[in-house]
């Protein structure tokens, strides 16, 4: 007996229960959510912050020195040298200790944001595969792609310009506010001025900062989707010498993501060219002010250039939480993208429902309609048929008469919207999907190839496969011949999609991975519908051994392929209009009858 190993179920370690968690408490709170998604980290965070301080004081410890070496020049004490030398040494000290210090917080603060940048994309990659195939219908892969790769990434910078731009701010404004008012309070009341100026401009620029980089963001996400096209489309745009055409769509989309980002740029160039200029006054009025109080007597020459040095801090450190804006802006918008995805509902909820161990593949759609959501009709209406265990239906019909939308059914894809499915007389309803689907195998119209080996097309989601039960599938396949040819037979690598085998190639092992899986219920979507006759020929052979003593349910164009089929369903006007078998049918001389001779 072989052992198929199954996957299993998709499963949620605590670090994503409390990341998703996080999202959900603090839906609409970036910030929040930002700071909530550290946690566990606290500890490694905290560490960090102490030893950036540590490697940050040589900043705050050089004016005081300067003051000092400044008086003491100034003043001409009878240990001058010495007391210039010991202030020396003093910042050398400080100096040198950086070394040590920004390696430790660097691999603190760099380990954890990694950590949590490992930990986001994870959890994306892991809600997309919960998401349901209807969810993936609407949305373009190059979105997802976008918000996986991109704006996780934007979140990182979010990540690195708080714990170490605006962390350097705040220590370096708080430790100037702290010497100053310990210094001079009349200086330090001075200082205090800056601060309704600081939030008058941020408060001013705030909300078109956040919407400008809303829309660039949405921007950069659509032109994603457009590339991503324009690069699958290129071997059917290049047939039809349509490369103008193309570019000039691609050039519109960039003009406009160009007109986006200019208008970011813009705002945020006046934002930042309105604070420079109001802080850099407020530094000629400090320089003067203290100027006039040295004039006075009331603080010493090294003090004036000590309160300058501070005051001249305060003002970058402002001006630099002023440029962080619109930096930080992206980035919050960035993690609203990311909760687009975490906290979507459309997701298969396989919780507490009922696992499959075994199945025969009996089939029943009981008076099942369903109806896209957006439709303004249903695509079936109270449809009933019974498929016995090992039996083979195909399903013919018109485009859009509803062929792929049962099969979709029958896999779970989409749930009915009326009446019930039921497999072994269980509703599917209440089935474990991912269990239900360890018992199925899909042969699409198209087949779905990755880069790797044949091996690992063949074999994905399996493991433990035996060289024996290779040499079985490949034969009943029909891949021999192919596999021959090849240098490294099995473990020859493919490129993406497989492009670099024929459209029956590439059938043929979309088939050998459903021998691989020993299904009980077999899906067949078209699988011959774009291949020259010697290649369907080869499938035919494969699929005639694939079908045996399984549940098969064919959807088939060319209507010669099915002649073996135990029964047949016309599907047309939302229902089944003929079911029987072949003979029966022809006999008929109903739709089936008109089809095949339209054919013929």
């Amino acid at each position: 007996m072989i052992d198929f190993t199954r996957p299993e179920d998709i499963d949620l370690d605590a670090s994503e229960k409390a990341l998703l968690e996080t999202f959900k408490r603090n839906e609409g709170n970036s910030l929040k959510i930002l700071l909530s998604i550290y946690k566990g980290y606290y500890g490694k965070l905290f560490l960090s912050i102490v030893f950036f301080a540590i490697k940050h004081s040589p900043v705050w410890v050089l004016p005081i020195v300067t003051a000092n070496i400044i008086n003491i020049a100034t003043e001409r004490p009878d240990n001058a040298g010495m007391k210039i030398l010991v202030n020396a040494l003093f910042m050398s000290f400080f100096m040198i200790q950086n070394i040590f210090t920004n390696y430790l917080h660097t691999w603190l603060y760099a380990k954890t944001v990694r950590s949590v940048e490992q930990e986001l994309r994870s959890s994306l990659v892991r809600k997309l595969q919960q998401l349901s195939i209807s969810y993936h219908n609407e949305m373009q892969s190059g979105r997802l792609q976008s918000k996986i790769m991109r704006d996780v990434e934007q979140i990182e910078t979010l990540s690195s310009q708080i714990f170490i731009s605006v962390l350097s701010i705040l220590l370096n404004i708080i430790v100037a506010f702290g010497v100053v008012i310990f210094k001079s309070l009349t200086v330090f009341l001075f200082f205090l001025a800056t601060i309704p100026v600081a939030v008058l401009l941020m408060v001013s620029f705030k909300s078109r900062i956040k919407q400008y980089n809303s829309d660039f963001r949405k921007e950069m996400e659509e032109t994603s989707v457009r590339v991503m096209e324009m690069v699958e489309l290129i071997p059917v745009t290049r047939a039809h010498a349509l490369e103008k055409q193309e570019t000039s769509k691609i050039d519109h989309q960039l003009s406009n993501v160009a007109q986006k980002g200019l208008k970011l740029d813009m705002i945020q160039t006046y934002f930042s060219s309105i604070s420079w200029v109001a802080f850099q006054l407020f530094q000629v009025l400090c320089l003067a002010f203290t100027g006039y109080l040295a004039s006075r007597g009331s603080i010493s020459v090294g003090e004036v250039v000590m309160y300058q040095t501070y005051f001249s801090s305060i003002v970058n450190q402002v001006s630099g939480i002023i440029t962080l804006l619109p930096i930080i802006s992206k980035g919050l918008e960035s993690v609203n993208s990311v909760g687009d995805i975490l906290l979507c509902h459309d997701v298969e909820d396989n919780r507490n429902k009922q696992k499959i161990q075994e199945l025969t593949g009996d089939i029943t759609f009981d008076h099942v309609a369903f109806q896209y959501y957006d439709a303004e009709s249903p695509v079936l209406k109270d449809v009933s048929f019974h498929i016995r265990p090992g039996e083979t239906v195909a399903f013919v019909g018109g485009s859009g008469a509803g062929k792929t939308t049962i099969l979709n059914l029958v896999i779970g894809f989409i749930k009915t919207t009326e009446g019930r499915i039921l497999i072994d007389g269980m509703d599917l309803n209440t089935l474990n999907l991912q269990s239900y689907r360890s018992h199925i195998a899909v042969v699409p119209q198209q087949s779905i190839l990755f880069s790797g080996t044949i091996r690992d097309n063949i074999t994905y989601g399996m493991n433990h496969i035996s060289d024996e039960l290779m040499n079985q599938v490949v034969k009943a396949a029909n891949l021999e011949e192919l596999i021959a040819s090849l240098p490294e037979g099995l473990d020859t690598q493919i490129t993406e999609h497989g492009n670099s085998l024929s459209g029956g190639q590439r059938q043929r092992i979309s088939i050998a991975r459903a021998f691989v899986r020993n299904p009980r219920i077999l899906i067949l979507d078209e699988a011959t519908s774009a291949l020259d006759t010697i290649s369907e020929k080869k499938i035919q052979e494969a699929i005639h051994n694939l079908v045996q003593n399984r549940t098969t349910l064919i959807v088939a164009h060319r209507l010669s392929t099915i002649r073996d089929a135990d029964r047949i369903a016309v599907v047309g006007n939302g229902g089944i209009k003929e079911f029987g078998t072949y003979e029966e049918l022809m006999a008929l001389k109903g739709e089936f009858y008109r089809l095949k001779n339209l054919q013929i």
